[in-house]
């Protein structure tokens, strides 16, 4: 009777002890759901300006050291400085869309004119575009028709080229408000770059509280690799498109303005400028002398070529991440989402390979220091 009086005691307060414990993992989970409901709503209220907020942080780190030196230019005048830097930005978004938008606005209407004059003549096909596979005889029948009546055959296409407009203004559209909200992110960042370094005291702070040490590592690395992207990639694709639009303005090549704003975004999404460089190389030999055909080839190639110099070496500089990691990333995050992802696409891959390393020497460690039998 001793004996299981003893044991009910123990049970007794075994089972008072482990109340508290059991309390206090219940409000635990009590305060991690009130604490993850509000950083849900919180996200959600955040969420629709969050591509305005990410482009405005990578924005005022890359361009944080230019606005540093134009200060100490200034004479410590931080709001003069963020307010060049803001212009200057603007400027170059807006400044190549406008010329873009007159140039392609002018040769419309003289596209427009020449064909209410009858002006555009469409030569009649060779017979031997019959013999093209699958497409041969309705190129050669729709080709013939607008050689000899082309207004028969717009009307004849009309609903497709009704559709195909349609398609071109809501692409448009997407394309303009993508730039719009760039615009407004970079309103957005010549309000963070005065405030910038308590900002970055702060993200210091949460990064060492979630990882320690190794958190400011990764805000440094983060730091690094955004200035080196925007140094590497955007800063070659602007001196391409920039080189480019000089030598065609040389050559009196129209459209200048939309040729060189399509190498800017072909370097800048990592296609590369060869997809527009090459038909004009082919063009200027069909339309100039060998001369001048010469002399632009040999100034277009080396503008082809100057992105796999400078890229790898500007990119990879100061990272102790492996340069094959870092372009890997900018690759990745490009493709999988967009502009934007030439940035965090790097950045999270960096992160990942860094944290890969230290879990793998962390079990190399744990290994040698096993005692052996």
């Amino acid at each position: 009777m001793d004996e299981d009086r003893t044991r009910n005691d123990e049970r007794v307060e075994e089972t008072k002890s482990t109340l508290p414990a059991i309390e206090t993992r219940i409000t635990d989970f009590v305060r991690l759901g009130i604490v993850g409901l509000f950083a849900y709503w919180s996200f959600t209220l955040v969420a629709p300006f969050a591509i305005i907020a990410v482009w405005a942080s990578i924005l005022t780190v890359a361009l944080f050291p230019a606005y540093a030196r134009l200060r100490a230019m200034l004479g410590g005048r931080g709001r003069l400085a963020a307010l060049l830097i803001t212009l200057i930005n603007l400027a170059i978004i807006i400044g190549p869309l406008a010329a873009i938008l007159f140039g392609s606005a002018e040769a419309a209407q003289a596209l427009f004119t020449k064909f209410e004059a009858g002006g555009i003549v469409v030569p009649s096909p060779a017979e031997s575009v019959r013999d093209w596979p699958l497409i041969g005889e309705r190129v050669y029948a729709n080709w013939m028709l607008a050689s000899n009546n082309l207004d028969a055959l717009i009307k004849q296409l009309e609903p497709s080229l009704l559709q195909m407009s349609g398609t071109a203004v809501g692409l448009l559209a997407s394309i303009g408000a993508g730039l719009l909200s760039f615009v407004v992110a970079v309103l957005v960042s010549g309000f963070l770059f005065r405030p910038g370094p308590r900002i970055a005291e702060t993200v210091k702070t949460f990064a060492e509280r979630i990882a320690g040490q190794r958190g400011l590592g990764f805000v440094k690395m983060t730091t690094s690799t955004i200035r080196n992207v925007a140094r590497g990639v955007i800063g070659v694709a602007l001196i391409q498109a920039f080189l480019c639009a000089i030598v065609l303005r040389l050559f009196d090549v129209p459209m200048t303005g939309l040729i060189a704003f399509a190498v800017l975004i072909l370097c800048i999404v990592q296609i590369g400028p060869a997809p527009v460089l090459l038909p004009l190389i082919i063009w200027g030999w069909f339309k100039l002398e060998v001369g001048p055909a010469l002399i632009l080839t040999l100034l277009l190639v080396p503008i082809a070529l100057i992105d796999n110099i400078m890229k790898p070496i500007l990119v990879a500089r100061g990272l102790s991440t492996p340069m094959l990691v870092i372009l890997i990333g900018v690759l990745g995050g490009t493709l999988s989402y967009g502009l934007i992802g030439l940035f965090l696409g790097p950045i999270v891959l960096s992160v990942f390979y860094d944290l890969l390393l230290v879990w793998l020497r962390a079990g190399g460690e744990a290994q040698q220091q096993e005692p052996k039998a």
